[in-house]
């Protein structure tokens, strides 16, 4: 919605609002919605799968599967690297649509541009590599998290504090790595 404010005054002072819906779309799928997915599922997963890890480490059950000849890799990390995997291109989808119905608000509903070349605008310039763009980034987001938290976890000192700061580690960690990432696969895919 905020973006729907910001482009509509941008795009004005070009005569150009009719571009709202294209500005947003592309903003959207391109960028915002696999980074800003990607961060809250770091925040609220990555941080927790780093803690359960760690608190595992700390109790000693990482070395109690070792000790039954179970893979804690296969058995703790694997799982998760294929719930990331599903679920992140999903999140990212269902914030691109919701964040293009929300700028679509704003600037039909609230600013007066005409829903017609919303959705023209939107319809001439987002093209398949833009989708397939934020399709891949949202997965390999959602490897990294995982990997990076897991690592993390894993390694974890095992005590309470050791924990508390392989997760707080994990999560900064993993936003730097985000937008590092975000950097090359952009200037790749364009």
């Amino acid at each position: 919605m905020v973006m729907g404010f910001q482009g509509y005054y941008s795009l004005r002072k070009f005569n150009a609002e009719s571009w709202l819906g294209s500005a947003a779309a592309l903003g959207l799928l391109r960028e915002l919605g696999p980074v800003l997915s990607a961060f809250m599922v770091t925040g609220r997963t990555g941080s927790a799968m780093a803690a359960e890890l760690g608190t595992m480490r700390a109790t000693e059950q990482i070395d109690a599967l070792y000790s039954m000849a179970i893979n804690p890799i296969k058995y703790l990390v694997s799982p998760r690297i294929i719930a990331s995997l599903i679920a992140m291109p999903l999140l990212t989808a269902i914030f691109d649509v919701v964040g293009i119905y929300g700028a679509y608000l704003v600037g039909v509903g609230l600013l007066g541009v005409s829903s017609g070349s919303y959705f023209s605008g939107m319809e001439s310039s987002v093209v398949f590599n833009d989708v397939y763009s934020g399709f891949m980034k949202s997965l390999s987001f959602g490897l990294l998290i995982t990997w990076v938290c897991c690592y993390k976890g894993f390694h974890a000192p095992p005590m309470a504090t050791g924990v508390s700061q392989a997760t707080t580690e994990s999560v900064v960690l993993s936003f730097v790595l985000i937008l590092v990432w975000d950097y090359f696969l952009t200037s790749v895919m364009l």
